[in-house]
């Protein structure tokens, strides 16, 4: 269920090859990282990336231009940022074709997650653009970059966000997930899939 997180603007080839190495080791599912360090290598891994990261206040054309790359150079999953300020504005219909424009870059069978930025978000925006995103042809809903100032992943968020499109989206919570107390909290709010960037520490803690 994780995605082994390293999105630092510091971070290197170096620190990308030592990220899959441990991701390789904890057994986990996908690693995610700056589209400007792919490509890596996955063996035994999916590798994702993100999009129009972390604002999400690029031009669509930007953000399809930015993920057909990602996906020629390997990316088997795109996480994208959407406006925020739009589905605040309740402009959803703005959401859905920004979105749809990055799916159409993004083809099955890869994987499109958006990442509507929750904790910034009042909750009928969450669910508009949940709606949204479902309706361009997302995969996933994801709660944050873990970047934004208004905060990470919610059980609020996660089991809204849940309500509104689980069991036809996935959903997956990011963003200060530190402890196995908290992934397991967005678990049974409702959470598939969990980006993690202290992944030993939350595992460890798991089998504590």
């Amino acid at each position: 269920m994780v995605d082994h997180t390293l999105l630092k603007p510091e971070a290197g080839p170096a620190d990308v090859a030592a990220l899959c190495d441990e991701a390789r080791a904890l057994g986990v599912l996908a690693v995610c990282v700056s589209p400007s360090l792919l490509p890596v290598d996955g063996t035994g891994l999916v590798v994702a990336t993100v999009c129009g990261f972390p604002s999400g206040k690029h031009t669509s054309a930007v953000k399809a231009a930015e993920a057909a790359e990602s996906v020629a150079r390997g990316a088997q999953e795109v996480d994208v940022v959407i406006d925020v300020a739009a589905a605040l504005a309740g402009d959803f219909d703005a959401v859905r074709a920004d979105v749809a424009a990055v799916r159409a870059a993004v083809p099955a069978p890869g994987v499109l997650k958006v990442i509507v930025e929750s904790a910034a978000l009042t909750d009928e925006a969450l669910v508009g653009a949940c709606l949204a995103a479902e309706a361009a042809g997302a995969d996933f809903v994801k709660t944050s970059t873990g970047f934004s100032a208004a905060g990470g992943a919610s059980t609020h968020a996660v089991a809204l966000m849940h309500a509104t499109v689980g069991g036809r989206l996935g959903i997956k919570a990011s963003g200060g997930i530190r402890t196995a107390a908290q992934a397991r909290a967005m678990i049974e709010a409702g959470a598939t899939r969990l980006g993690l960037s202290g992944t030993r520490a939350v595992l460890d803690g798991w089998d504590a």
